[in-house]
């Protein structure tokens, strides 16, 4: 039989054990430590690099430079758009006690950094790779994609096409994983509303010239030219414009443009093209006034990408100060509980496959008699919600949905 005394001490101990305080979350680094990882010099510098830096700051400012009393520290690198690279800096990164990596560049450089973060639970805010797998079967639990994605690109922009025909299709894709997700994904749109592919070609990251893949392009039959070679784009779009693609009949497509694009290549050259966007600076008065303010700095509006590491690295602090810790799995889940509404976006939310999901936009471009001055580039045609938008959960191969 159970004595009195082991009957009272059972019941005390289980006593200290309910009302015990439970343990303090605490930020453990001496500093609450970002690093903008991304292409400060090459082709995706203007839409990412610098401009993804300052974005982070404009974040940190608006905590005061600081939470609980811990300095924010934005730090910067360039991964040259190489896997190797941008995975050793980030390891590097890490051991000297980042928390948290915004913007990721490249896609091939983001999946290499991702499974980094697969291993060691750090944050990882992607806002420049639009590879599928990013969600899909390399997601990872402690990463999310935050702006845009190839599923939802090309699908917007091939649906958005095909309204008006069903006209044959030719790629120039560039040869890395965003432009292979793009290509596979628009061929399956278009197949799905009975359309046609007259043929691809692959291009090489830094193509100077497009000659001798706009001459295949203009003897396949097609009608409809989609130039998918993020970086490359204004290269591609100007020597299409040059050959007089256009004039003859054909309907050059960008599948992946920004308004950093648009600038490079000018109004004349893209007037009328469809393109897709997550961010632009008359979306909403809070968008409008971010833009201004990024303007002020960078003598330039803010490209989606650079939109979407400010409103990723804004989100991330919110959840550090609402739990006051800087524990990946913890200050995630606080992130997936709260709603994303900023300047970037007014209705977003991380599903379970870590994908960031929100109004995206289908734009046309102004013509130049259109535009009312500098960054007036486009008009609004339609805006897609978050369940049109981007891929359904049910064709997810993320191993975090449940099936």
């Amino acid at each position: 039989m159970v004595s009195y005394r082991t009957k009272l001490a059972a019941i005390l101990l289980i006593t200290l054990i309910l009302t015990a305080p439970a343990a303090h979350a605490e930020i453990k680094g001496d500093a609450i430590r970002i690093g903008v990882l991304t292409d400060m010099n090459g082709i995706f510098a203007t839409a990412m690099g610098a401009g993804s830096v300052e974005a982070a700051r404009m974040a940190a400012e608006e905590f005061g430079g600081k939470i609980g009393g811990k300095p924010i520290e934005i730090l910067q690198a360039d991964h040259q758009n190489k896997p190797d690279v941008a995975a050793s800096l980030a390891r590097k990164w890490f051991n000297d006690g980042v928390q948290a990596i915004a913007d990721g560049g490249s896609s091939g450089a983001s999946l290499a950094v991702q499974e980094l973060v697969r291993a060691n639970g750090r944050i990882f805010l992607i806002s420049g790779a639009g590879a599928n797998q990013l969600t899909d079967e390399a997601c990872a639990p402690t990463s999310v994609q935050w702006t845009h994605d190839a599923y939802s690109t090309a699908t917007a922009v091939v649906s958005g096409i095909m309204q008006s025909g069903r006209e044959p299709w030719f790629f120039i894709t560039g040869d890395y994983a965003f432009g292979h997700s793009i290509e596979a994904t628009a061929r399956a749109r278009i197949a799905e509303l009975g359309g046609t592919v007259a043929g691809s070609v692959k291009a090489q990251l830094g193509t100077p010239d497009y000659s001798s893949f706009l001459l295949q392009a203009q003897s396949s039959g097609a009608k409809i030219l989609a130039i998918n070679v993020a970086g490359d784009n204004a290269t591609a779009i100007k020597q299409a414009e040059e050959f007089g693609l256009v004039a003859q009949g054909m309907k050059i497509v960008p599948m992946s443009f920004q308004n950093v694009d648009i600038h490079a290549v000018g109004l004349k050259a893209t007037r009328g093209d469809l393109i897709l966007t997550s961010f632009f600076e008359d979306i909403s008065p809070a968008a409008r006034r971010f833009s201004d303010a990024f303007y002020a700095r960078r003598n330039a509006m803010p490209s989606q990408i650079q939109a979407g590491v400010y409103s990723a690295v804004r989100h991330y602090l919110q959840a550090v100060k609402d739990i006051e810790s800087d524990d990946g799995a913890t200050v995630m889940a606080k992130m997936k509980a709260t709603p994303v509404s900023d300047a970037y976006t007014s209705n977003g939310r991380i599903r379970e496959d870590q994908r960031m999901v929100h109004d995206l936009y289908l734009v046309q471009v102004k013509t130049p008699q259109e535009s009312k001055g500098p960054w007036d580039f486009v008009q609004l045609v339609a805006t897609i919600p978050p369940d049109q938008a981007f891929r359904p959960l049910d064709r997810s191969k993320c191993g975090l949905v449940r099936k």
